[in-house]
């Protein structure tokens, strides 16, 4: 997975994101809007320091900063500095404020975004034998051939024991769990590069209580699921156990973005006759945020909140209170 997504000629080397599969920084210029209100409300909870950060893990094609930078306000922006995290090269024409980086800055003080990063992070893929052995799913990059290796043991299997326990249960033939490790240590490190601020990290996840039974490893290209062959044809991602992150404070998507005031509610249809121009603008804002925010789609996305100072501990609390 590693080697196909970020090895020599891989996946995210050669493709951005937006030409194959859709997120929230794609789906309205309002997310970005949102982001920059969480950020501007990081800014107050730390003082409004000399020098903010803004820093987008798996930045893409800089869209998110780009949208970022003229949603805040001037005083805001004349403090900002704003880090695009990702391993593809700089894409033509972005604002040259944003600075483009193979790994987030450290020391930094400021919000720490990561839109879609973690279900990126690569995984190893576990499956319960018929003889009750949880082993590793090995599987051949040319055809995605798969086969059982070798048991699971060490640090895998206590982490699989505490947060994914239902695939050592031998009630679910054939059950898989996705070893969710190298994700917790993903996000302790990027959290770790902040001196004072708050993390978040937003994408689809499940809790140990409604972990699927098979898994949710899966391939995306050209905006279509497809068989998730390593061979660096196509995006391979897997849901993230939002739950082990540590340090998160857990907020659905559909509640984060309403309590950054992302509301847009239907306009009366008399406006309609009395301002046309308004009302479509209005009509497009209130579908931009319904998408956003709806059940079964975007709105199911967690916020995985990490507050790095006590002043961000009562923001994250505010945000989860919502």
């Amino acid at each position: 997975m590693e080697r196909a997504l970020y090895g020599p000629g891989g996946f995210f080397l050669r493709e951005r994101p937006a030409g194959h599969f859709r997120t929230s920084v794609h789906a309205s210029p309002r997310y970005a809007g949102a982001v920059a209100e969480l950020l501007c409300r990081v800014d107050a909870a730390l003082g409004r320091p000399a020098e903010l950060a803004f820093v987008d893990m798996a930045a893409g094609g800089g869209e998110l900063c780009a949208g970022v930078l003229p949603a805040v306000p001037a005083a805001v922006a004349a403090r900002l500095r704003t880090y695009a995290v990702e391993l593809a090269p700089r894409p033509a024409g972005l604002d040259p404020r944003v600075t483009w980086a193979a790994e987030p800055p450290r020391g930094v003080r400021g919000l720490l975004f990561a839109n879609e990063w973690l279900d990126n992070v690569p995984l190893d893929v576990t499956e319960a034998g018929e003889d009750g052995v949880v082993r590793y799913v090995e599987v051949r990059a040319a055809d995605g051939a798969e086969r059982l290796g070798r048991p699971v043991e060490g640090a895998d299997e206590r982490w699989l024991r505490r947060w994914w326990p239902a695939v050592f249960a031998g009630d679910v033939p054939g059950a898989r769990a996705e070893v969710g490790r190298p994700r917790d240590e993903a996000w302790s490190a990027a959290v770790g590069t902040l001196t004072a601020g708050l993390a978040v990290a937003a994408d689809y996840g499940h809790v140990r209580a409604a972990r699927p039974p098979y898994g949710t490893l899966t391939g995306y290209r050209d905006g279509r699921q497809v068989p998730p062959v390593p061979d660096g044809s196509c995006d391979l991602t897997a849901h993230v156990a939002a739950d082990s992150l540590p340090g998160a404070l857990l907020v659905p998507q559909r509640a984060a973005l309403p309590a950054l005031g992302l509301t847009a509610p239907r306009p009366p249809l008399a406006l309609a006759s009395t301002d046309p121009a308004a009302y479509v603008r209005a009509l497009a804002a209130a579908s931009e945020a319904a998408s956003l925010t709806a059940p079964g789609g975007l709105g199911d996305f967690t916020w995985a909140v990490t507050p790095v100072t006590s002043a961000c501990a009562e923001l994250a609390a505010a945000l989860g209170a919502a």
